[in-house]
């Protein structure tokens, strides 16, 4: 697919000899002659990275750039600044505010085209999904990162939970992430009595426990291994390093903390208004859509009702009755603790 590259630059004759260069080498390009037009034509087109200018009229590139950051569908896109100058303290403000690169002008046909080529390439990657295991892990910290960083991904080896062993406590204080390669958590908080309630359920390619280390605070839940399990564990400082590196993989795990949120939000309503009958559907569906294997038949899982009832909000006893209502509907199986459903239509009929 061409990429589309957007070229924002007061000057006509570097911004037709850019554009050219760029065309010669199977870019689309569209041109904006200042700031302002350039943000509109990029929040308007989205395009795959933009090459802008410092030093213009009605908006300076710092302007355009703080402002792309700020919109949602622009801030991820690479950005790389253009400058006739060539003091230090230009280049560090630049990529203090998140610039990807910087090229000085006058530059040549080569120079422009790496820096295209190396930022695009980068930001597909991480537009990517890579391989949800630690080797996959450490291909994506190997290619997305610096050469420093890079080989620190290699020391990040694999440690083994067993089943109802706990990977970290709540009011502990965050030394770690953790990446699960193999196995199922559950992260979970407790009340003054002891009582449960299970803020989520994580499986293979995982993050867990970067929210504490993101907020400077205390772990505020505890993680326990559902099964045994293979959890990579990232020390802070190599986690922080890595996420200051780079503003593609900040965007990243910004978004990874994003979607955990939602998703925990819409669980909070669910749990609010719908019965224990959905509530308990609902769990069974959010388990088969986090640990369902792809191609895998009737989904079945081996859960302890106490768990299964921390997840729902209610007793043990009211889950038990509930879940022996759906097997009488057809709706489960139950074999021991393993829950197998066998009418995923109903049960999401259930709780939508």
């Amino acid at each position: 697919m061409i990429k589309t590259i957007l070229l924002i630059e007061d000057n006509l004759e570097m911004r037709e000899n850019t554009s050219e260069i760029l065309e010669l080498a199977k870019y689309n390009v569209i041109s904006a002659v200042n700031g302002k037009e350039g943000v509109k034509l990029a929040i308007e087109k989205k395009p795959n990275l933009i090459i802008c200018d410092i030093m213009m009229p009605e908006l300076d590139g710092y302007g355009v750039l703080h402002m792309l950051s700020k919109n949602r569908d622009t801030a991820s896109i690479p950005f790389i600044f253009l400058t006739a100058k060539a003091e230090k303290g230009d280049y560090r403000k630049g990529m203090g505010m998140g610039a990807d690169d910087y090229l000085t002008k006058p530059f040549d046909d080569m120079e422009l085209l790496f820096a295209v080529e190396t930022r695009l390439k980068k930001n597909e990657l991480l537009k990517a999904d890579f391989a949800r295991t630690a080797e996959g892990l450490n291909t994506f910290m190997t290619e997305a990162n610096t050469d420093h960083l890079s080989a620190l991904s290699k020391n990040n080896e694999a440690r083994k939970f067993k089943k109802k062993e706990t990977i970290y406590h709540e009011g502990g204080l965050p030394k770690s992430i953790f990446f699960i390669n193999k196995g199922k958590v559950k992260t979970y908080r407790a009340n003054e009595d002891g009582k449960e309630y299970i803020t989520g359920l994580h499986k293979e390619g995982d993050f867990i426990g970067y929210t504490s280390l993101l907020e400077e605070a205390h772990y505020n839940e505890s993680a326990m291994a559902l099964e045994d399990s293979e959890i990579v564990i990232i020390p802070k400082d190599y986690f922080f390093s890595l996420l200051y590196s780079s503003r593609d993989i900040a965007t990243k795990f910004i978004k990874i903390l994003s979607d955990n949120v939602t998703e925990k939000e819409d669980r909070l309503i669910k749990l609010a208004y719908n019965s224990v009958r959905k509530r308990v559907a609902e769990a069974l569906i959010m388990l088969q859509n986090r640990y369902q294997k792809e191609g895998e038949g009737n989904f079945s899982m081996a859960i302890y009702r106490e768990d299964l009832a921390n997840i729902v909000g209610t007793s043990t006893e009211t889950v038990i009755r509930t879940l022996s209502d759906f097997k009488d509907e057809k709706l489960i199986q139950i074999s021991g603790s393993n829950i197998t459903i066998l009418n995923q239509a109903k049960l999401e009929s259930m709780h939508n």
